[in-house]
């Protein structure tokens, strides 16, 4: 099986973009079913990496039927190491318009009904959380995002709803007050459980639209939102050209990788040997 260190989490529309070429789409078998979609694995310039449709291709699942953790099982699977999570969302502020990018530093979960773990079932582990994205790939965006010239926020909190109803104005109002930057509907338990697996995560969040909170603009529909994401396609493409190579460069010298390690809350002897077997690829080098 074809292995790479580097994935991208997004929409269908940004393999498809000029001078990215497809190299061999596969469908991967996870303990949790299926992932959204093949991945596909592509190459820009000289870099192989990997994409996987969050939505499915042609948009298939709402939020709240992605398979949260088929997708990233499926990337650990592939030895993906450093992952990123583009992600169009909406403003809270009238600083962030939309257009700007957002490399959060923090997430909001206000999702429902997602499974948020690896670890249930005969298994219990206890991941910390406090700082939720890779500091390393954070900051490998930011400057990826300045040296292609465009506006970018260094930090700033992402709730994520459960969706798939946009907010009411209401409730924009209360997330504006709480003093939060960006919503959108994908991030958790996304981030929670690339944590879990071990894998270095942060997002990309692409300001799309005000939500409902500011009157200056009409309600927020999803034909403003795709609108807007696909009109930053070319921008969110600069970004991936200037962000990949560096991925596949940088030391990852933050603690991602082994965080799990002083995470388990069962003792190993209790672990059944058929759990055991369904997470060996998270608990690699951990549990023989």
């Amino acid at each position: 099986m074809c292995k790479v260190s580097v994935g991208f989490i997004g929409g269908s529309g940004l393999y498809e973009m000029k001078g990215v070429q497809v190299v061999q789409e596969k469908w991967i078998t996870t303990p949790f079913g299926y992932p959204s979609s093949k991945i596909v694995i592509v190459r820009m310039d000289d870099f192989e990496f990997a994409f996987l449709p969050r939505h499915g291709k042609g948009h298939r699942y709402n939020p709240s039927e992605v398979n949260y953790r088929a997708n990233i099982y499926a990337l650990k699977v592939l030895g993906v190491e450093s992952l990123v999570g583009v992600s169009a969302c909406g403003s809270l502020k009238e600083e962030l318009m939309p257009g700007d990018f957002v490399i959060c530093d923090q997430l909001v979960d206000y999702t429902k009904k997602r499974e948020n773990t690896f670890f249930e079932g005969g298994m219990a582990a206890h991941v910390p959380m406090a700082d939720p994205y890779c500091p390393r790939i954070s900051e490998i965006l930011y400057n990826s995002c300045l040296d292609a010239g465009l506006r970018v926020n260094r930090g700033g909190t992402y709730i994520c709803i459960e969706g798939p109803q946009f907010s009411t104005r209401a409730e924009s109002l209360i997330y504006r007050r709480l003093g939060i930057d960006v919503i959108g509907m994908t991030n958790a338990p996304e981030a929670k459980l690339a944590r879990e697996a071990g894998i270095c995560y942060s997002i990309l969040a692409c300001v799309t639209d005000y939500d409902v909170w500011y009157e200056g603009e009409g309600d927020v529909t999803h034909d403003m939102v795709i609108e807007t994401f696909m009109k930053n396609i070319e921008n969110v493409r600069k970004v991936m050209k200037r962000t990949i190579p560096n991925l596949f460069k940088s030391r990852r010298d933050c603690n991602c990788k082994d965080v799990i390690r002083n995470s388990l809350a069962t003792r190993i002897e209790h672990i059944s040997p058929d759990k055991r077997a369904s997470l060996k690829v998270i608990l690699e080098g951990i549990i023989d």
